[in-house]
């Protein structure tokens, strides 16, 4: 997943009880005296009563049933800015163009869906709500890009299928936005998509970092608190702490007898707000203090070691830190006078911010364009070009690919092998190649949507295509060992696939799409292929021969233009 934070401001409502209309409860039953010695309840025979001239009928009394909880309050007012901000947003962003009456129909789907019973006539003037024959609200159609009108019409609705409808009445404020938006977005990209308020909330934190604490990971090692992990993003990254150093106190208060969990809230506080830790080195009798200012920090999404002369970086997502935490350890590693080269391992990793992946580039490219993007808004249209310097200075670079690579993974994988700066390993990556565009929405959720097309350097789309490795290890173990082995005779056993792939051009049939890929297919990583890498690094004739089978940039560089 690709996201360009976009941020809307739409001013704070104040949160109103729904006016649907309530469904009265039934009266309760009221029970009769029982004389007295008789048993009460459904379940208890009923004795027959000594006659006597005026004695009554007896009824046996009923069990208290009790009534039906009240269906939740919705704040409809909020309900309609909802629905109005995301029809503005949506408007001018969608790759192709849409009304909105076409957005606000189809978001009123969500009410069939969660009532069969619920019907819409679109046919004439009016817009029309119908249960089976019945009608229950008419409104005339508001002009086709009408925002609010659309907005307005939607909240009436929903309303009034409230009043109508049990199924509908039992939803909550956010499963109904969640159900409008699931069926808006079913017309639309698999990737378009509304986030609630409270998943939103976990994926900005983990976009930007959560509360703010110190960056180190905390273990228990026997009755002892010790630091087993620190985060590059955090503030303890730069400061005199290690990883195996012992907690002994956390601004006074003594870690003994304590959990790992506990220590771990005591390093969390307010924003900038003083840390001050007390710690014991691992083979010293002192200890030492360590002040630190307390920061948000996005998780750790790079990990490195070292594999003898060749080092190891393995990038998880790609969060707003990620090209900074890279950098950091290719400065560290290219301390090494005796490196020999770098694997880049982008298997299972899904994406995340573009910015971050092109940036990521850069510190291995000299200069040239990593990626194009194009589409109807003409903020989305953007030609990403990188100027720096290689951190490298031209070590060799393997590129670990799977089946599950996509996003700004395949951007970083495409921009490297397109440049021929690196080696892509594995086999044909996911094909996620649209760019999302986030608003956040008047509830604190979160709108999602694709706004425009990838385009590699080498003018392909990544979008179903997905990025072709010059050595493919899915096929087997076999197919791998001939791989290598006509590597080593000084050719690509899959150069016609790597000609057909940067060949081809947007837009692309699923057929051509298909027949490309078949040559790699997508699968799961495994431990040959970081094997592979080692043994390509340590045979520059190998390396060479990889590297030379990407096509020159022959193409006219593509024009950015409104998507069709």
């Amino acid at each position: 997943m690709l996201a360009i934070l976009l941020l809307c401001q739409p001013a704070t409502l104040h949160a109103q009880s729904g006016n649907g209309a309530p469904v009265p409860n039934p009266p309760p039953a009221t029970p009769q005296p029982a004389p007295s010695g008789a048993p009460v309840g459904a379940d208890a025979p009923a004795e027959p009563l000594p006659a006597t001239a005026n004695a009554a009928p007896t009824t046996p009394a009923l069990p208290d049933v009790p009534a039906p909880p009240p269906p939740p309050a919705v704040d409809m007012p909020l309900v309609h800015s909802v629905i109005a901000t995301a029809l503005e947003f949506l408007g001018p962003r969608t790759l192709e163009p849409h009304s909105s009456r076409d957005f606000t129909l189809w978001g009123l789907g969500c009410l069939t869906a969660l009532d069969p019973t619920l019907t819409f006539d679109s046919r004439g003037t009016n817009i029309q709500l119908l249960s089976g024959p019945l009608p229950l609200l008419s409104r005339p159609a508001p002009p086709a890009d009408n925002v609010d009108d659309w907005a307005r019409l939607a909240t009436d609705f929903l309303e009034a299928a409230r009043a109508h409808s049990a199924a509908v009445r039992s939803a909550e404020r956010d499963d109904l936005l969640q159900a409008f938006f699931d069926e808006l977005f079913n017309h639309l990209d698999p990737y378009s998509r509304y986030i609630g308020p409270s998943s939103a909330s976990t994926d900005r934190e983990a976009r930007t970092g959560g509360e703010a604490d110190a960056g180190i990971t905390l273990a228990q090692n026997g009755r002892h608190i010790v630091v087993s992990a620190i985060n590059a993003n955090g503030p303890a990254w730069t400061s005199e702490i290690d990883t195996g150093d012992r907690i002994i106190a956390v601004n006074g208060q003594l870690t003994a007898g304590q959990s790992a969990a506990t220590v771990t809230e005591w390093l969390r506080g307010p924003e900038d707000s003083a840390l001050i830790l007390r710690l014991l080195s691992p083979g010293r009798r002192r200890g030492h203090t360590v002040t630190l200012r307390r920061s948000k920090v996005p998780p750790e999404t790079v990990f490195a070691f070292a594999s003898g002369p060749i080092v190891v970086l393995r990038v998880t997502a790609f969060s707003s830190d990620t090209a900074e935490e890279m950098s950091q350890y290719l400065d560290q590693a290219t301390q090494d006078k005796n490196l020999r080269g770098l694997i880049i391992d982008l298997r299972g990793n899904r994406g995340g911010v573009l910015q971050q992946a092109v940036t990521a580039a850069a510190l291995l490219l000299d200069h040239g364009v990593a990626a194009v993007t194009s589409g109807r808004d003409p903020q989305s249209n953007h030609i990403w070009a990188v100027q720096g310097g290689d951190m490298t200075n031209g070590l060799p670079i393997a590129v670990l690919v799977d089946g599950r690579t996509a996003s700004a993974a395949e951007i970083l994988a495409a921009a490297l092998a397109d440049h021929r700066r690196a080696v892509v390993i594995g086999s044909a990556t996911l094909g996620k190649g649209l760019v999302q565009t986030v608003a956040q929405l008047p509830d604190e959720g979160e709108l999602f949507v694709t706004w425009s097309r990838v385009i590699a350097p080498l003018h392909w789309p990544l979008q179903g295509l997905g990025v072709m490795p010059q050595i493919c290890t899915s096929l087997g173990e076999a197919d791998t060992t001939h791989a290598l082995r006509t590597l080593a005779s000084g050719k690509l056993a899959n150069q016609a696939a790597i000609t057909a792939s940067r060949a081809a051009r947007y837009p692309l049939t699923v057929p051509s799409i298909l027949a490309i890929r078949k040559a790699c297919p997508a699968a799961l990583g495994n431990d040959r292929d970081v094997s592979v890498a080692r043994d390509l690094i340590n045979h520059p004739a190998w390396y060479k021969t990889a590297i030379a089978a990407i096509p020159d940039d022959a193409a006219p560089a593509p024009q950015i233009s409104a998507a069709p």
